[in-house]
């Protein structure tokens, strides 16, 4: 039983609980998945980055189901047939069986990508297998493990993201693209829009594999404490809010009491309370003296209007009030005052305002992003069209049999048939068959991580996942073609037994 109160064994879908029912008596299943697209249908960056598996295994997968949760699915079953909440069938003695046979832990074999990995759309994520007595529950943990999908998805658009500021502090920032500014440009301002807690970790712990600014306190401590040891991931600073400001009887006196508190440090200040024109033009010049007497940076924060002009109109305003420097590029740097923009921030309006800040002349360090909901929210499974199919079954007769998904209204949207590995060519993720004798042990990406049971020692620490994006992402190319030739003529020759051709055998 979960906290939730609800058994983990009816942790999938409905129609699950009916497929033992459905599938062929087999000695043997096989399933995996992967993303078909790249995000948001990119034809010309497919690039993506794997995780998340880990907090899947560690929280659902790896759970000893008991008699308890079956006793409790099978009242939950009894009044589950539409139309009159009638008895639903479900696996129940296959379930007891592993409870007993297999001290409760689910009975199949799961390969994963390592955390972190950076590779192509069409390569797979995991596999997982299952074997007879219990072949038939190889798809039934699917739902949970096609979740995966949020993580990668975060974990991708925040790499992605960074792609963005690397580049506008490589074309204004004398530090280039490796600027230590760079890690904390973009602050995960997405805890409250979450639906839950747990989405809030998942999703915020995927963002801080690219970035080290996070007001996700729940994503910070879990990956500091759960996933790294110990050592710290997130960091954030002081920062007023509306309330905060309309608390005090002006806006000049909440800022000097920042000042005060943490004006020898980096601190925000929102700055359109009541007149976002007349808190720069007035109030802004009225603390300065204060402030540099304390010596520190100060953040202001536009939270309405055009995010692009309201970063220009606090530049322009920081920039009369402070002074700036021009750098060995030519580009401002204003004195001890930026800018965070987190109202409205997407990658599309991210890109807009570093490219408006270029040709104000102002350079990337003066400029931070927050994102909420367009870190956390604004995705979803088909962003990169994620999907597990079946694709490997060895029947009660011995006889094995490749299997693929392959719709004649899209010869695009086929899966992959049989048995998986994944190789490195040339430093690119790209998958082969596993019967092919291309890949070795030793060369397969995908390693097991759950044998109908937990295996120890299987994850790397936040530290070394956050080291194999940097190192990965930026080695690959932009995009690849990552089905090998020999399988290519495997789904080649299972489309043609049915008539068909897949569209890249079409061209």
């Amino acid at each position: 039983m979960l906290f939730s109160g609800v058994p983990i064994s009816l942790l999938t879908d409905s129609y699950k609980a009916t497929h033992f029912l459905q599938y062929p008596a087999a000695k043997k299943m096989v399933a995996y998945g992967e993303f078909r697209v790249g995000f948001n249908k990119d034809v010309e960056d497919t690039r993506v980055v794997s995780y998340g598996i880990r907090w899947l295994i560690d929280h659902y997968i790896s759970k000893q189901w008991t008699q308890h949760d079956i006793d409790c699915a099978e009242i939950f079953y009894r009044t589950h047939m539409a139309p009159r909440n009638t008895s639903f069938p479900f696996p129940k003695a296959i379930f007891e069986r592993f409870v007993k046979e297999n001290n409760g832990y689910f009975p199949v074999v799961i390969q994963a990508l390592p955390e972190g990995t950076c590779h192509h759309i069409r390569v797979p994520v995991y596999q997982i297998s299952a074997e007879e007595p219990y072949s038939q529950l190889c798809t039934y943990i699917e739902t949970l493990l096609t979740m995966v999908w949020y993580p990668c998805t975060v974990a991708t658009l925040s790499r992605r993201s960074r792609d963005v500021i690397e580049a506008s502090f490589e074309a204004t920032s004398d530090g280039g693209s490796g600027s230590p500014l760079v890690p904390s440009r973009l602050q995960d301002f997405g805890f409250r829009g979450c639906t839950s807690v747990e989405q809030s970790i998942v999703g915020g712990c995927a963002h801080l594999l690219s970035f080290v600014g996070s007001d996700n306190m729940a994503a910070a401590f879990y990956a500091q404490f759960t996933l790294n040891g110990g050592r710290p991931v997130g960091q954030s600073i002081p920062a007023t809010e509306h309330s905060v400001m309309t608390a005090w009887p002006t806006e000049r006196a909440a800022i000097e009491n920042m000042i005060e508190h943490f004006g020898g440090g980096v601190f925000a200040v929102v700055m359109d309370s009541y007149d976002y024109a007349k808190a720069l033009e007035e109030v802004l010049p009225s603390i300065a003296s204060r402030k540099v007497g304390k010596g520190g940076y100060m953040v202001l924060r536009p939270d309405s209007g055009d995010p692009t002009q309201a970063v220009l109109m606090a530049l322009v305003a920081a920039d009369k009030v402070f002074g700036s420097d021009l750098n060995a590029k030519g580009f401002k740097v204003v004195r001890g005052c930026g800018v965070i923009q987190g109202d409205g921030i997407d990658i599309t309006n991210m890109a807009k305002i570093a490219q408006a800040i270029q040709d104000a002349g102002f350079s990337a360090d003066n400029v931070a992003y927050g994102m909420g909901g367009g870190l956390l929210q604004k995705v979803n499974r088909d962003t990169m069209s994620f999907a597990t199919k079946l694709c490997h079954i060895v029947y009660a007769d011995g006889t094995a049999t490749d299997t693929m998904k392959q719709p004649a209204t899209d010869t695009g949207k086929f899966s992959l048939p049989g048995m998986l590995a994944v190789k490195r060519v040339n430093g690119v993720p790209r998958v082969f068959p596993a019967d092919s004798g291309e890949v070795s042990d030793e060369e397969n990406l995908l390693r097991v991580v759950y044998r109908c049971g937990p295996v120890e020692g299987v994850w790397d620490s936040f530290d070394d996942i956050r080291a194999r994006i940097k190192a990965e992402w930026t080695a690959l190319p932009p995009t690849s073609d990552a089905i090998s030739a020999t399988l290519k003529a495997k789904i080649v020759e299972q489309m043609q037994l049915r008539g068909k051709l897949p569209a890249f055998a079409q061209a």
